[in-house]
Protein backbone atom coordinates (compact mmCIF):
# COMPACT_ATOMS: atom_id res chain seq x y z
CA UNK A 1 0.00 0.00 0.00
CA UNK A 2 1.31 3.62 -0.98
CA UNK A 3 2.08 6.35 1.51
CA UNK A 4 -0.87 8.52 -0.18
CA UNK A 5 -3.43 5.35 -0.03
CA UNK A 6 -2.90 4.60 3.98
CA UNK A 7 -3.03 8.46 4.38
CA UNK A 8 -6.07 9.11 2.65
CA UNK A 9 -8.20 8.21 5.99
CA UNK A 10 -6.72 10.62 7.52
CA UNK A 11 -8.26 13.54 5.09
CA UNK A 12 -11.37 12.32 6.04
CA UNK A 13 -11.23 11.68 9.54
CA UNK A 14 -9.99 15.90 9.82
CA UNK A 15 -12.79 16.70 7.58
CA UNK A 16 -16.04 15.10 9.68
CA UNK A 17 -14.20 15.58 13.24
CA UNK A 18 -13.65 19.36 12.98
CA UNK A 19 -16.31 21.67 13.79
CA UNK A 20 -14.81 23.23 17.24
CA UNK A 21 -11.84 21.83 18.87
CA UNK A 22 -11.76 21.98 22.63
CA UNK A 23 -8.73 23.35 24.77
CA UNK A 24 -6.69 20.51 25.25
CA UNK A 25 -7.33 17.89 28.26
CA UNK A 26 -5.55 14.86 29.98
CA UNK A 27 -8.91 14.06 31.50
CA UNK A 28 -9.63 11.38 29.43
CA UNK A 29 -6.70 9.94 27.00
CA UNK A 30 -8.43 8.22 25.01
CA UNK A 31 -8.96 9.40 21.40
CA UNK A 32 -11.71 8.48 20.17
CA UNK A 33 -11.51 8.09 16.82
CA UNK A 34 -8.20 7.28 15.95
CA UNK A 35 -6.68 9.44 13.34
CA UNK A 36 -4.20 6.59 12.78
CA UNK A 37 -6.96 4.28 11.41
CA UNK A 38 -8.89 3.99 8.81
CA UNK A 39 -12.48 6.79 9.23
CA UNK A 40 -15.54 5.70 7.58
CA UNK A 41 -15.83 7.28 4.17
CA UNK A 42 -17.04 10.75 3.44
CA UNK A 43 -18.57 12.54 1.09
CA UNK A 44 -16.32 13.96 -1.66
CA UNK A 45 -15.37 17.62 -1.16
CA UNK A 46 -13.58 19.65 -4.06
CA UNK A 47 -9.87 20.21 -3.28
CA UNK A 48 -8.61 23.86 -3.09
CA UNK A 49 -6.10 24.97 -5.31
CA UNK A 50 -2.33 24.57 -3.20
CA UNK A 51 -0.95 27.95 -2.19
CA UNK A 52 2.46 28.70 -2.69
CA UNK A 53 4.29 25.69 -0.54
CA UNK A 54 5.68 27.64 3.16
CA UNK A 55 9.19 27.97 4.07
CA UNK A 56 9.14 26.17 6.85
CA UNK A 57 13.58 27.46 7.42
CA UNK A 58 12.22 30.87 7.57
CA UNK A 59 10.95 30.54 10.67
CA UNK A 60 13.41 29.62 14.00
CA UNK A 61 11.74 28.09 16.88
CA UNK A 62 12.35 30.07 20.43
CA UNK A 63 10.94 27.00 22.65
CA UNK A 64 12.65 23.86 20.92
CA UNK A 65 15.26 22.70 20.86
CA UNK A 66 17.07 21.73 17.00
CA UNK A 67 16.47 18.13 18.08
CA UNK A 68 13.34 18.56 19.51
CA UNK A 69 12.22 20.59 15.83
CA UNK A 70 13.31 17.80 13.74
CA UNK A 71 11.11 15.22 15.43
CA UNK A 72 7.88 18.26 15.60
CA UNK A 73 8.56 18.71 11.92
CA UNK A 74 8.93 14.67 11.05
CA UNK A 75 5.71 13.65 13.59
CA UNK A 76 3.19 16.49 12.29
CA UNK A 77 4.36 15.64 8.52
CA UNK A 78 3.22 12.06 9.28
CA UNK A 79 -0.28 13.59 10.91
CA UNK A 80 -1.64 15.58 8.08
CA UNK A 81 0.20 14.72 5.03
CA UNK A 82 0.58 16.62 2.00
CA UNK A 83 -1.03 14.77 -0.81
CA UNK A 84 -3.16 15.03 -3.93
CA UNK A 85 -6.23 16.67 -1.58
CA UNK A 86 -4.15 19.29 -0.54
CA UNK A 87 -1.44 20.66 1.65
CA UNK A 88 0.03 19.03 4.57
CA UNK A 89 0.68 20.13 8.62
CA UNK A 90 4.52 21.79 7.18
CA UNK A 91 2.99 23.84 4.37
CA UNK A 92 0.24 24.74 6.92
CA UNK A 93 2.64 25.62 9.68
CA UNK A 94 1.49 23.97 12.05
CA UNK A 95 5.33 23.41 13.84
CA UNK A 96 5.44 26.80 14.18
CA UNK A 97 2.49 27.44 15.59
CA UNK A 98 2.96 24.48 18.43
CA UNK A 99 6.40 26.44 19.01
CA UNK A 100 4.67 29.54 19.54
CA UNK A 101 2.03 28.21 21.80
CA UNK A 102 5.44 26.77 23.89
CA UNK A 103 5.54 30.41 25.23
CA UNK A 104 2.14 31.07 26.30
CA UNK A 105 0.74 31.04 29.42
CA UNK A 106 -1.48 27.86 27.90
CA UNK A 107 1.46 25.85 28.02
CA UNK A 108 2.94 26.72 31.31
CA UNK A 109 -0.69 25.49 32.74
CA UNK A 110 -0.80 29.38 34.54
CA UNK A 111 -4.74 29.44 33.34
CA UNK A 112 -5.39 26.14 35.04
CA UNK A 113 -6.10 24.59 38.65
CA UNK A 114 -2.71 22.60 39.02
CA UNK A 115 -3.02 21.40 42.66
CA UNK A 116 -3.83 17.75 42.67
CA UNK A 117 -4.87 15.00 43.50
CA UNK A 118 -4.63 14.36 39.33
CA UNK A 119 -7.10 11.86 37.77
CA UNK A 120 -6.03 10.41 34.42
CA UNK A 121 -9.70 8.68 34.14
CA UNK A 122 -11.76 11.28 34.56
CA UNK A 123 -13.96 12.90 32.27
CA UNK A 124 -12.85 15.89 30.50
CA UNK A 125 -14.89 18.41 32.17
CA UNK A 126 -12.82 17.79 35.22
CA UNK A 127 -10.48 19.86 33.45
CA UNK A 128 -6.30 19.04 33.12
CA UNK A 129 -5.21 15.83 34.93
CA UNK A 130 -1.39 16.06 34.70
CA UNK A 131 1.39 17.49 36.82
CA UNK A 132 3.13 17.93 34.35
CA UNK A 133 2.54 20.88 31.63
CA UNK A 134 2.29 20.82 27.92
CA UNK A 135 5.71 22.48 27.39
CA UNK A 136 7.00 19.90 29.86
CA UNK A 137 5.21 16.97 27.98
CA UNK A 138 6.97 18.02 25.14
CA UNK A 139 9.88 18.22 25.77
CA UNK A 140 9.99 15.10 27.99
CA UNK A 141 8.15 13.29 25.54
CA UNK A 142 10.01 13.82 22.30
CA UNK A 143 13.49 12.99 24.24
CA UNK A 144 11.68 9.20 25.71
CA UNK A 145 10.28 9.05 21.93
CA UNK A 146 13.95 9.96 20.49
CA UNK A 147 15.58 7.66 22.85
CA UNK A 148 12.88 4.97 22.25
CA UNK A 149 13.73 4.92 18.64
CA UNK A 150 17.04 4.80 18.99
CA UNK A 151 16.98 1.59 21.07
CA UNK A 152 15.65 -0.06 18.02
CA UNK A 153 17.87 0.69 15.28
CA UNK A 154 19.69 3.79 16.47
CA UNK A 155 18.21 5.98 14.39
CA UNK A 156 15.53 9.45 16.04
CA UNK A 157 12.55 9.34 15.08
CA UNK A 158 13.24 11.94 12.83
CA UNK A 159 15.63 9.95 10.61
CA UNK A 160 13.59 6.70 10.31
CA UNK A 161 11.77 6.03 7.02
CA UNK A 162 7.69 6.68 6.63
CA UNK A 163 6.54 2.98 7.31
CA UNK A 164 8.56 3.15 10.98
CA UNK A 165 7.43 6.71 12.13
CA UNK A 166 4.18 5.36 11.07
CA UNK A 167 4.20 2.42 13.39
CA UNK A 168 5.91 4.85 16.15
CA UNK A 169 3.23 7.01 16.30
CA UNK A 170 0.55 3.78 16.39
CA UNK A 171 2.23 2.79 19.20
CA UNK A 172 2.36 5.74 21.15
CA UNK A 173 -1.08 6.16 20.66
CA UNK A 174 -1.54 2.91 22.02
CA UNK A 175 0.30 3.81 24.91
CA UNK A 176 2.71 0.61 24.53
CA UNK A 177 6.28 2.03 25.06
CA UNK A 178 6.42 2.73 28.84
CA UNK A 179 7.83 6.06 29.23
CA UNK A 180 9.41 7.22 33.07
CA UNK A 181 9.14 10.71 32.42
CA UNK A 182 5.99 10.55 30.86
CA UNK A 183 2.87 8.31 29.59
CA UNK A 184 3.43 7.56 26.27
CA UNK A 185 -0.62 7.60 25.35
CA UNK A 186 -0.91 11.27 27.38
CA UNK A 187 1.99 12.74 25.30
CA UNK A 188 0.28 11.60 21.88
CA UNK A 189 -2.44 12.52 22.54
CA UNK A 190 -1.26 16.08 23.47
CA UNK A 191 0.78 16.32 19.64
CA UNK A 192 -2.17 15.32 18.01
CA UNK A 193 -4.37 17.61 19.42
CA UNK A 194 -1.64 20.21 18.92
CA UNK A 195 -1.11 19.47 15.07
CA UNK A 196 -5.26 19.94 14.86
CA UNK A 197 -5.49 23.24 16.39
CA UNK A 198 -2.28 24.02 14.24
CA UNK A 199 -4.23 22.93 11.12
CA UNK A 200 -7.59 24.63 11.48
CA UNK A 201 -6.67 28.03 13.82
CA UNK A 202 -7.03 31.50 12.58
CA UNK A 203 -3.13 32.53 10.63
CA UNK A 204 -2.98 34.83 13.14
CA UNK A 205 -0.97 32.04 15.53
CA UNK A 206 1.17 30.88 13.34
CA UNK A 207 -0.85 27.70 11.40
CA UNK A 208 -3.50 27.76 9.06
CA UNK A 209 -1.15 29.40 6.08
CA UNK A 210 -3.48 30.33 3.50
CA UNK A 211 -6.31 29.02 5.76
CA UNK A 212 -5.39 25.97 3.57
CA UNK A 213 -7.22 24.07 6.83
CA UNK A 214 -10.57 26.43 6.30
CA UNK A 215 -10.26 25.57 2.66
CA UNK A 216 -10.48 22.57 3.55
CA UNK A 217 -13.70 21.36 5.03
CA UNK A 218 -15.17 24.72 3.63
CA UNK A 219 -15.44 27.19 6.65
CA UNK A 220 -16.02 30.92 5.89
CA UNK A 221 -13.40 31.88 8.44
CA UNK A 222 -14.10 35.45 10.58
CA UNK A 223 -16.90 36.91 7.74
CA UNK A 224 -19.15 39.39 10.06
CA UNK A 225 -22.61 37.11 8.78
CA UNK A 226 -22.70 33.69 6.49
CA UNK A 227 -26.04 33.00 8.55
CA UNK A 228 -27.97 32.88 5.43
CA UNK A 229 -26.13 30.05 4.59
CA UNK A 230 -26.27 28.16 7.31
CA UNK A 231 -29.33 25.86 6.87
CA UNK A 232 -28.89 25.69 2.61
CA UNK A 233 -27.67 22.73 1.72
CA UNK A 234 -25.12 23.44 -0.30
CA UNK A 235 -21.12 24.17 -0.32
CA UNK A 236 -20.40 27.65 1.10
CA UNK A 237 -19.54 29.61 -2.17
CA UNK A 238 -17.04 32.46 -0.97
CA UNK A 239 -13.63 32.29 0.36
CA UNK A 240 -12.26 32.15 4.08
CA UNK A 241 -11.51 35.08 5.35
CA UNK A 242 -8.99 35.39 8.67
CA UNK A 243 -9.17 37.63 11.88
CA UNK A 244 -6.66 40.56 9.67
CA UNK A 245 -9.17 40.53 6.73
CA UNK A 246 -6.71 38.17 4.81
CA UNK A 247 -8.50 36.12 1.85
CA UNK A 248 -7.82 32.54 0.85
Amino acid sequence: MSDADRDNPRREFLRKSLTLIPVVTLAGTGLGSSVLQAAPEAAPVAPAATPAKADASAYQPSYFTAEEWAFINAAVAHLIPNDEQGPGALEAGVPEYIDRQMNTPYAAGALWYMQGPFNADAAPEMGWQSKLVPKEIYRLGIAATDQWAKSLNGKTFAEQDSATREDLLKQLEAGKPQFDAVPAKIFFSLLLQNTKEGFFCDPIHGGNKGMVGWTMIGFPGARADFMDWVERNEQYPFPAVSIRGERA
